[in-house]
């Protein structure tokens, strides 16, 4: 790693071997029949075992909603915390606690509505957090409301003439807070899922995943163009770092102006559709690659890791400047700070 970055405090691997089923609790998954937060769960608990990272050093935190419930099915420390504010619950441990693996669970509701302030606050200062928002495009858990990734026009319990709000695109909305890592992937597709929370799991620094999650009671089929095998083909994007960004007959190109367009691939443009670059430093072209779906359609998706840079770590830059101040000025003193010269007594 360069000496640009200060040296990272990384979990401790245990080489002890541990299964699919040590990450599994007692408990009765309470989600609807055919939810895609089931696939989702069965992922998570098979790939915890790869990290080589203790149960008792990891830790799931939700906020409130359906894909909230996540803690208590992972046999991990956890905590369903508050609307909205598993980022901020999550910084804290993170912080304070390096030796630790922290993830937070959230949808798009509880990630984008209430709990949008401190989802952007964690991804600017690069917090060393995993974060997995689901997105159903709807409240599944207040029985089917718009949210704020619903698509205008939706027809809901709290807009029966049809939505009037713009959605926010996940992926653009983190770019533009400078997320060190942003990636999107499907529910039901295990290997593409897993592939990306490998990735996930290996960045030092906020990784947000966005997990396109089908709710089949509020809002059922919302992804099907993505999932059902007549369509997804020409609708998916499957980005690899270092490779051209083709699907189908059809590749990415840059047009003159800057924008990126999806045309045909021919042997006279061949050479001229673009090469994915995950780590380039600048947003510029992950977040031109966030906004190429149409937000209703979702025709021409791209999936897979959109940036994966280094930058500095929250965590490590707090302790290196904790242990600094110390190293100055000795142990701070509670007692002293709160009966400063600002105080006085009364009576």
């Amino acid at each position: 790693m360069s000496d640009t970055f200060p040296s990272l405090k990384l979990v401790p691997k245990d080489d002890r071997p541990q299964s699919a089923k040590d990450f599994k609790t007692d408990q009765e998954v309470r989600w609807c029949p055919g939810c895609g937060d089931y696939a989702i769960l069965a992922a998570v608990q098979s790939f915890m075992p790869e990290l080589g990272i203790r149960r008792e050093n990891t830790v799931f935190v939700s906020g409130i909603g359906c894909s909230s419930r996540f803690p208590y099915y992972m046999n991990t420390y956890g905590m369903h915390s508050i609307h909205g504010r598993a980022p901020a619950i999550a910084t804290g441990l993170a912080a304070s606690r390096p030796d630790l693996s922290v993830w937070v669970v959230t949808g798009d509701g509880d990630a984008l509505s209430i709990g949008g302030n401190h989802l952007i606050h964690a991804l600017r200062r690069n917090v060393n957090l995993k974060i997995l928002l689901f997105n159903n495009r709807i409240y599944g858990l207040t029985k089917g409301q718009y949210s704020p990734t619903s698509e205008v026009g939706k027809i809901t319990k709290s807009t029966p003439m049809g939505s009037l709000d713009h959605p926010f695109n996940p992926l653009s909305l983190a770019i533009g807070a400078e997320a060190t890592f942003v990636a999107r992937t499907i529910d039901s597709d295990r290997q593409h899922l897993t592939s990306v929370l490998r990735a996930a799991a290996r960045h030092q620094g906020t990784a947000l995943v966005e997990i396109y999650q089908n709710c089949n009671i509020f809002n059922d089929g919302a992804f099907e163009i993505l999932k059902e095998p007549a369509t997804r083909d020409e609708a998916l994007i499957r980005l690899q770092h270092g490779e051209p960004i083709t699907f189908a007959d059809h590749g990415v190109f840059r047009d003159p102006d800057g924008e990126l367009r999806v045309a045909p691939v021919t042997d006279a443009n061949r050479d001229q559709v673009i090469v994915h670059d995950a780590h380039a430093l600048s947003p510029a072209r992950a977040f031109a690659l966030s906004r190429i779906a149409d937000a209703d359609t979702l025709h021409h998706t791209p999936i897979g890791v959109l940036r994966d840079i280094q930058r500095p770590v929250y965590d490590t830059l707090m302790a290196d400047q904790l242990a600094t101040a110390t190293s100055q000025h000795g142990p701070g003193d509670l007692s002293t700070l709160l009966a400063g010269n600002d105080t006085w007594t009364v009576g």
